[in-house]
């Protein structure tokens, strides 16, 4: 009985240390792109069923996105530089007799090309923009990816910027992960939006890995915890405690909140804890019932337009 005891302790032990060898590896992969010339990612809900199982025992190997399209309009590309060294990439885009700017924020792996439908959409109401491609996104340097943790800085980068290039009163725009900065940046740095745009961030880090999990028909528990605990520990961070519901409590501007009923990626449950903790009575959550984790300018375009003119006038 001993024996058998200690072989199954002994069992147990090595079955721990693999799967903690298996989602470091994996917290690794989804944190740390390469580049190969900008080729389009799979979806998890793209793959086959030999290509989930490799995902599963060796991870996704995840290629740096590419900004490939310019404006067509006049614009200035500018360079920011983080704490680290990394140069940021933005394109300045202005509008006639504008009446205030907004700064938009992509979602993970996404990069600023991706959203000229919204640029230009604010420009018509009047508004400069600046779009940025986060650290390890698009044309900025680098390759590791914090899913909003340290990009929080990268969103300071564009206010001091805008703050300096224009005084009229800025709006800042987010989508996912892009929203996610957002809401860690306002109070970690103190910044005073006239207005906040935000769509469908995730409520924690946690909640972000597990739809990485439901992605690939994996049980979120105990795989998004240890990914989470393993992604802070490899990029310098607390992973668990990465949590924009928490941020949301000190967001004391109006927010306009978007998100889609057939989102896959963040559950009502994230959107309304979020939601609900945001610390301003002056902010208005518009549901797209036949959106997924998409652009919402783009699948439906004229709600899109009546909730943003109306919540910025």
């Amino acid at each position: 009985m001993k024996r058998f005891l200690k072989r199954a302790a002994w069992t147990c032990l090595s079955l721990f240390l693999l799967l903690n060898i298996i989602t470091a590896f994996h917290a690794w992969k989804f944190t740390h792109f390469y580049d190969d010339g900008g080729r389009r990612n799979k979806l998890p809900e793209q793959m086959s069923t030999g290509e989930k199982l490799r995902t599963v025992l060796f991870g996704v190997s995840i290629a740096k996105s590419a900004t490939t399209t310019r404006p067509a309009v006049p614009f200035e590309t500018v360079l920011l530089r983080t704490q680290n060294g990394l140069r940021l990439e933005g394109w300045w885009i202005p509008a006639k007799a504008a009446k205030g700017t907004v700064i938009l924020f992509h979602g993970y792996n996404g990069n600023k090309g991706s959203l000229f439908p919204e640029a230009d959409r604010f420009r018509a109401l009047g508004y400069n923009t600046f779009l940025l491609d986060f650290r390890a996104h698009g044309n900025s340097e680098g390759y590791t990816c914090s899913v909003g943790y340290k990009e929080a800085e990268d969103v300071k980068l564009a206010w001091d910027y805008v703050q300096q290039k224009s005084p009229l009163p800025i709006v800042l725009w987010g989508v996912s992960m892009g929203a996610a900065a957002i809401l860690k940046a306002v109070p970690e740095y103190g910044l005073t939006p006239q207005k906040v745009i935000l769509q469908c961030p995730f409520a924690t880090l946690t909640d972000a890995v597990k739809s990485r999990m439901r992605s690939v028909h994996l049980p979120a528990s105990p795989f998004s915890q240890l990914l989470t605990f393993w992604g802070g520990v490899e990029l310098g961070f607390w992973g668990s405690g990465f949590k924009p519901e928490s941020y949301a409590r000190q967001i004391h501007m109006p927010v306009l909140y978007f998100y889609g009923q057939k989102d896959i990626r963040v559950m009502p449950a994230e959107t309304q804890a979020v939601f609900s903790n945001l610390g301003t009575q002056q902010k208005k959550l518009h549901i797209f019932p036949n959106a997924g984790h998409q652009s919402f300018c783009g699948k439906d375009s004229a709600a899109w337009r009546t909730e943003v003119t109306t919540f910025l006038q």
